[in-house]
């Protein structure tokens, strides 16, 4: 079995395949387009969630290798395993990134199962050995990690950008993000409130500023 490279892909704007109209399909419209991309699905049929959705472009018909023309990921999910073997050849020969769902052996990267908290994602893979497992350790973690950790993601993503932009030395910053990063910080989020964060983090700044004076 393969071994994998963990990677998180920029897809936004970029135009991404769906070969397959069923529900399966659906699901992964739905990834990809929550991650920001441009997606096509091509199928012959489309199931009712499909034929309901504005945001992306339906094409009609039986796949061909047309449709990878300008494409950064396809996925392929029919019922016809001949049309996935296809596509996965069609897409390895021009150098684009294929999933064939339920088909390790046939795709150039998996998708893990994700946790997303705001900016916070978190990803668990056994390589394609088990995709049952990783559901289950998913669902664990669902339960610790909760909507607080998207709103501290969130809080250190804009204090970082005012700091990088306020603060000029480097070691200060380095020492005031570590700091905020804390999980101490993350219990003040839990127990008192985003705003008391806030309190807390400028006071950290404007200690360690005063310190290095």
């Amino acid at each position: 079995m393969a071994k994998y490279y963990p990677i998180l892909l920029n897809i936004q704007d970029k135009k991404c395949l769906v070969v397959g109209g069923g529900n399966v399909a659906w699901r992964k419209v739905c990834s990809l387009k929550e991650a920001g991309a441009r997606v096509t699905v091509v199928s012959p049929e489309f199931c009712p969630e499909m034929e309901k959705e504005t945001e992306i472009e339906r094409i009609q018909q039986k796949y061909e290798e047309g449709f990878l023309d300008g494409v950064l990921v396809v996925v392929a999910s029919t019922d016809d395993e001949e049309v996935n073997k296809k596509v996965y050849y069609d897409a390895t020969k021009r150098g684009i990134l294929v999933n064939v769902v339920d088909r390790p052996e046939f795709c150039s990267f998996i998708v893990p199962a994700t946790i997303n908290r705001g900016d916070l994602s978190i990803s668990i893979s056994t390589g394609g050995a088990s995709p049952a497992l990783a559901r289950n350790i998913r669902e664990n973690l669902e339960k610790q990690f909760g909507n607080e950790y998207g709103e501290f993601a969130k809080l250190l993503s804009e204090t970082r950008r005012k700091i990088l932009s306020e603060i000029s030395d480097e070691s200060i910053r380095r020492d005031i993000l570590q700091r905020i990063a804390g999980l101490d910080m993350l219990e003040i989020i839990k127990q008192n409130g985003i705003s008391e964060a806030k309190k807390k983090i400028l006071g950290i700044i404007s200690e360690k500023i005063l310190k290095e004076k």
